[in-house]
C-alpha cells in the first residue's frame, strides 16, 4: 500500500486550476460524464488510475471525484459523476464552455504494474466501474503484459447499466471475460441476474496468481473480497478503492479518517488485509 500522497505540481495543493467543460455527456438517467480542457496552463498533470481530482463549481463547493478517462492521453480530463447532492447537481447543469476549479490528481493508485504476468479481475458495482475505467483501459494498451483479464460488473437494473457500449466493446474485441449482472431483470434482459459477488465462481482466473481491484458499495466490496479469498486469491493481492467524505484531499480536515487512515492521503486504493478488520466494524 502506497502511504504517499501524488500531488499536481502546483505550489499550493489547495488552489484550483480552471478547466473548461468542452463535452458533458448523460450515461444514465442520474450519471452523467464531464470532460474537461484546461484554461490556465498547459502542463496538465498525469494522473495513475485510481487517483482523484477534487471539482470546485464557482459559488456552490467542491467534491471529491475519481478520474475516469484513460491515463495515456492528457486531456480532456474526464470525470463521471453521480447527481445525488447540491455540488454534483450544480455541476449536472454545466455544458460546453462553462469553467470549474480542478485540483488534483490526489491519492494511491490502483497497482497495474503488479498484475503484470499475472490474470486481472476487475469488479465494479453501480459507479464503482468509473474508477475502473482507466485500468481497463491501461490493461487494454498493453495487454500483451497481462494474463486473463475479467471485468464482473453488477447494475441495479439493464437501465443502470453504466458504460453499456464499452462493455461490449471490451468483451468482443478487447480479449476481455465480460460478465454483467442485475439486481432485477426489466424489459428483455437476458442476461445473468443476482449480485455481482455470484460472478466470481463462473470466471477463468489462477487465485494464486491473480491481482483483484474491487470499487463499488462497501457492503458490496466486503462480501467480494470475502468470495475472492474462498477462491483463494491472497488478501495482499485484493485491493479496494474507500473514496468517500473526503474534503480537502490533503489530510488536513479529518472527514476522510477510516480507522488509522486518511482516505485521501493513505488511498483511496487499499489492500484487503489492511481494511480486513475495518470493514466489519459498523459505522467506522
Amino acid at each position: 500500500m502506497s502511504s504517499v500522497m501524488d500531488r499536481a505540481s502546483d505550489p499550493d495543493p489547495m488552489l484550483p486550476r480552471r478547466y473548461r467543460v468542452q463535452r458533458r455527456r448523460r450515461e444514465l438517467a442520474d450519471t452523467f460524464t464531464l470532460e474537461l480542457d484546461p484554461l490556465d496552463d498547459p502542463a496538465v498533470p498525469t494522473f495513475a488510475p485510481g487517483q482523484f481530482n477534487m471539482l470546485y463549481v464557482f459559488g456552490v463547493g467542491e467534491i471529491p471525484i475519481s478520474i475516469s478517462g484513460d491515463p495515456t492521453r492528457r486531456t480532456p480530463l474526464v470525470h463521471t459523476i453521480r447527481d445525488v447532492g447540491i455540488v454534483s447537481h450544480a455541476m449536472q447543469a454545466l455544458g460546453p464552455g462553462d469553467v470549474l476549479g480542478v485540483r488534483g490528481p490526489f491519492g494511491s493508485r490502483w497497482p497495474v504494474e503488479r498484475a503484470y504476468d499475472k490474470d486481472l479481475v476487475v469488479v465494479a458495482g453501480g459507479i464503482g466501474l468509473a474508477p475502473l475505467r482507466p485500468v481497463i483501459y491501461a490493461a487494454l494498451a498493453q495487454r500483451a503484459r497481462f494474463g486473463r483479464i475479467a471485468v464482473l460488473y453488477g447494475a441495479r437494473s439493464p437501465s443502470d447499466i453504466l458504460f453499456r457500449g464499452e462493455l461490449q466493446r471490451w468483451r468482443t474485441h478487447g480479449g476481455l471475460d465480460v460478465v454483467v449482472t442485475v439486481d432485477r431483470a426489466t424489459g428483455s434482459w437476458r442476461g445473468s441476474v443476482g449480485v455481482v459477488t455470484r460472478l466470481i465462481p463462473r470466471v477463468p482466473f489462477d487465485p494464486a496468481n491473480t491481482i483483484a481491484l474491487v470499487c463499488g458499495p462497501e457492503i458490496m466490496m466486503r462480501f467480494t473480497a470475502s468470495e475472492l479469498s474462498k477462491r483463494g486469491v491472497p488478501g495482499e493481492s485484493i485491493f479496494m478503492s474507500m473514496e468517500r467524505n473526503m474534503k480537502c484531499a490533503v489530510a488536513q480536515c479529518g472527514h476522510c479518517q477510516y480507522g488509522p487512515y486518511f482516505v485521501c492521503k493513505d488511498g483511496p486504493v487499499f489492500p484487503y488485509s489492511a481494511l480486513q478488520g475495518l470493514l466489519t466494524i459498523w459505522e467506522v
